[in-house]
């Protein structure tokens, strides 16, 4: 009983203070990135070091999902109470979506073109030398 007490206090703790220490970065930066996500990036990166094993996080990670679309009734809220403001905003808010969507969509198609055919020039143009030079030496 106290160790998964224990277990549950050190989990809400490491997710808390890697939320605090987001929110103070995002107030000393003054940038326009939540605090939160700050606080999510330094979650990560002390369990992809592995200073945070998983096994610490993990007791509060499955409380927060287990009872997430809890955490999503303040936002349902503050959309019905600004709905006006979402419809009148509609039309920017539809264009930015697709907008964002299409430019990632191009810029990743271009990437992954210009790294699978990389790979590929290479070897065409060793190739294309190898024939070369044998057609000199066949000449000379």
């Amino acid at each position: 009983m106290l160790n998964t007490l224990f277990k549950y206090i050190v989990s809400f703790a490491l997710i808390f203070i890697s939320l605090a220490i987001g929110n103070w970065i995002q107030k000393m930066l003054g940038v326009a990135v939540p605090g939160s996500i700050f606080g999510m990036l330094i979650l990560f990166a002390l369990l992809a070091s592995g200073l945070a094993p998983v096994d610490w996080v993990r007791p509060g990670c499955h409380i927060f999902i287990r009872y997430m679309m809890l955490l999503f009734v303040p936002i349902s809220v503050g959309l019905m109470n600004h709905f006006d403001m979402l419809l009148d905003n509609a039309w920017s808010i539809l264009a930015s979506a697709i907008g964002g969507s299409a430019i990632v969509m191009v810029t990743l198609s271009l990437i992954l073109d210009r790294y699978l055919n990389t790979d590929k020039k290479p070897k065409k143009e060793k190739k294309l030398q190898r024939v070369g030079a044998q057609s000199i030496k066949e000449k000379a």
